[in-house]
């Protein structure tokens, strides 16, 4: 009989040849605990997903609860179902007044997938702008306009019609036109390690799409459901998007995605053609409710207020030499090394020695990924820290 290690590695399909291969019987909280019984501190929230915490007792209520009721019952936009109508609600109660229309997928990639189809049909453009370095998904036209032509070289031809700026940068603004159907931009840059938009930058490119008549999509993927300290990172910059696009942390550790619109823009997919964008498995209610109740423990646990106290004791506990600046916003943080060189050991210390997963970013392997769930404790963060410290002295040979 083979083991589930066996079976993984032989049967499931790999994203690269040095998988974690950490054997997980349970979470709870921050932890992961191994089927031998060790414990680990997820300091990354499954890549910004348990924004709750693994397994809140809140979210596992709404799970079962709907579980008692049904399932899957037909293909998205049907059937009046209370869990995907609730949740858009309660989605447009947290936003501007314009956003009152929500199309639920599957994943991050499937909403960009969807807001990409949107603004084409919307404007009648087809030039799509993203930013470099960005990270948008691995579904073709999310990869198209994916900021990293290593990324992308060995699946082209991708979408025709796509250029690049430079994220902060107001001279690239000039480069949005008239033939721009949209500028898709993260609020807060992830995979390219944090990188916040500097003032003014947001509201210039706001002001730039409303005078070319471009829309403006704003990726929330990561950044959203209240990583940065504000329920949507946008609110803390002064503008609001056209389409909104949110997953990961939205769905407290089931699968979801959203693109959320105007009802103007939206009815578009009804005519020419009819069902202009359709799922099977989006609005899935059992998602849809365990949605709804992250939404509601983020509100109703007061988790926002804690958000930049927490991010600033990360800040004030990693001290070390080898450490050479720590970018961020709210619980999004990239802690800085000379290189990958360094930090690759370091990241495989804390996991082996020290039971602290944690990880690098896509487009920035020299810095370390800090994205806790919003639910850590002061006494863990200390831990991890504390656990985090002793790696790099490891490593480095250097106490301090």
């Amino acid at each position: 009989m083979l083991t589930p290690r066996q079976l993984f590695l032989r049967y499931q399909a790999q994203t690269s040849d040095f998988p974690l291969l950490l054997e997980i019987e349970r979470a709870e909280g921050v932890y992961m605990y191994g089927t031998d019984g060790r414990r680990y501190l997820d300091l990354i929230s499954g890549i910004g997903v348990s924004n709750v915490g693994h397994r809140h007792p809140r979210v596992l209520q709404a799970i079962q609860n709907q579980l008692d009721k049904y399932l899957h019952l037909m293909v998205y936009g049907e059937l009046v179902q209370a869990p995907p109508a609730e949740l858009a609600y309660a989605l447009h109660q947290t936003l501007p007044e314009h956003l009152d229309s929500v199309y639920f997928t599957n994943s991050g990639a499937e909403a960009i997938e969807g807001a990409l189809k949107l603004a084409k049909r919307h404007t009648g453009r087809t030039e799509l702008i993203s930013c470099h370095n960005a990270y948008h998904g691995s579904t073709h036209g999310a990869l198209s306009i994916t900021g990293s032509e290593s990324f992308k070289n060995s699946y082209r031809p991708l979408l025709p019609d796509v250029r690049h700026i430079h994220y902060n940068d107001l001279a690239d603004l000039e480069l949005i036109t008239e033939r721009t159907a949209a500028v898709v931009i993260e609020t807060v840059q992830g995979e390219a390690g944090v990188r916040v938009p500097r003032p003014g930058y947001l509201p210039a490119l706001r002001q730039r799409c409303r005078q070319v008549g471009a829309l403006l999509i704003l990726d929330e993927i990561q950044c959203g459901f209240g990583r940065t300290g504000s329920f949507w990172a946008f609110e803390q910059f002064g503008v609001t998007p056209d389409i909104l696009v949110c997953a990961k942390g939205m769905g407290g550790g089931m699968p979801i995605g959203a693109f959320i619109s105007s009802q103007e823009m939206m009815a578009g997919f009804k005519t020419n053609p009819i069902l202009g964008h359709c799922t099977t498995f989006g609005g899935h209610p059992v998602s849809c409710a365990a949605s709804l109740a992250t939404l509601r423990v983020i509100q109703e646990e007061n988790l926002l207020a804690g958000v930049h106290e927490k991010a600033a004791l990360f800040r004030r506990l990693l001290q070390h030499s080898a450490i050479r600046g720590i970018r961020g916003h709210g619980l999004l943080l990239a802690v800085e090394f000379d290189s990958f060189a360094v930090l690759k050991p370091i990241i495989d210390h804390a996991l082996a020695h020290e039971g602290i997963l944690t990880d690098w970013f896509l487009f920035c392997d020299n810095s370390l990924r800090i994205a806790p769930p919003l639910t850590i404790s002061a006494a863990e963060i200390e831990e991890s820290c504390a656990a985090l410290l002793r790696a790099i002295a490891h490593v480095t040979g250097q106490q301090s």
